[in-house]
């Protein structure tokens, strides 16, 4: 500020006037320092700003990691952050700070003098006490007091199983996804609905947790393939673990969808790259993002609205899926 006041020849409580915005500076004056600043590039501490005003204009999204999943709900609350007042700060550990109460951690350095609110991603615990207004997006224990965003991993997941069996497949695989997640069990439990409506028992030796990361993934996949009696359709409950199980499948010999069919969940950009095109299972994950964003600033603007929203989920079809053309109890 004072190097915008040594330039424009005005006083720094002249140029505190123009930075935030009060009255008292003659037309030609403000001009002049606003030209300054835009020469200068000065822009004002947020730190600073908010122990004057008490308020930055900057909301945070807060993730235990960038991934897909958490990518594109960025991309769409940075699309939905244009028509507000507001500025948008991601905020990531970088993987490191992935367990339980990793959030707690992440609010407490940026909460009251960086961001005022916070979007949380699959946050592990849910408190009534963030310091800052908080909506969660698929929070781990599921709906709670604090406002939340989901999508209905349920529905999703008897969809997914549906269109297996539609497509005449009986024995069905399912690689699952985190454990300590809420929307996993939803989309084991919309699975298990599925096959009962269908009347086909569940073999549970064709169940299995994939952890919905490639690596993790790996060891389950193959353990689900590489057998006598393997599936000729596996549901995966994340797009990147069905990638995963077509790469298994390619490794043991086997043509996806000639000889195994697999579907996914999430509909992220990925999904549509795969070779061949997975068929998945959309959560409008960037229209997620830009709800959550828009009911954080109703939050913190104190206007009501219902404190959870889930979006409706629906199926992508592509090449990976087609009917079975073998009986899996014959070689």
């Amino acid at each position: 500020m004072a190097d915008v006041a040594r330039t424009a020849g005005v006083s720094v409580a002249t140029v505190s006037k123009v930075v935030n915005g009060r009255y008292g500076v003659a037309q030609s004056t403000l001009a002049r320092v606003q030209q300054v600043i835009d020469d200068l590039g000065y822009e004002a501490s947020l730190g600073a700003r908010s122990l004057r005003r008490h308020q930055t204009n900057v909301l945070g999204i807060l993730v235990a990691e960038f991934e897909p999943f958490s990518t594109e709900l960025l991309k769409g609350a940075s699309a939905a952050v244009g028509a507000t007042e507001y500025e948008l700060l991601a905020y990531s550990g970088g993987g490191r700070g992935g367990d339980v109460g990793w959030e707690r951690r992440y609010l407490s350095r940026l909460s009251g003098t960086l961001i005022d609110g916070a979007i949380i991603v699959t946050p592990t615990v849910i408190t009534s006490d963030h310091g800052v207004p908080v909506v969660a997006v698929d929070p781990h224990t599921g709906p709670s007091g604090t406002p939340t965003i989901d999508s209905d991993n349920r529905a999703g997941a008897m969809l997914a199983t549906g269109h297996l069996v539609a497509l005449g497949h009986r024995r069905i695989g399912f690689l699952g996804g985190r454990v300590d997640l809420d929307s996993a069990q939803q989309r084991e439990d919309g699975f298990r609905q599925a096959m009962h409506d269908a009347g086909i028992p569940v073999d549970e030796s064709l169940v299995t947790i994939g952890g919905y990361r490639p690596e993790t993934a790996d060891g389950p996949a193959r353990s689900l393939l590489d057998r006598d009696d393997r599936p000729t359709a596996v549901f995966a409950a994340n797009d990147l673990s069905a990638i995963q199980v077509m790469t298994v499948a390619r490794e043991l010999g086997m043509s996806v969808p000639e000889d195994l069919s697999v579907i996914g969940f999430d509909n992220v950009p990925e999904s549509a790259l795969a070779s061949p095109p997975l068929t998945t299972i959309n959560q409008p994950l960037q229209q997620m993002g830009a709800e959550a964003l828009r009911m954080l600033v109703d939050l913190i603007d104190g206007r009501e609205r219902a404190s959870h929203l889930r979006l409706p989920t629906e199926l992508v079809v592509r090449s990976s899926c087609a009917p079975p053309r073998r009986d899996p109890l014959s070689r």
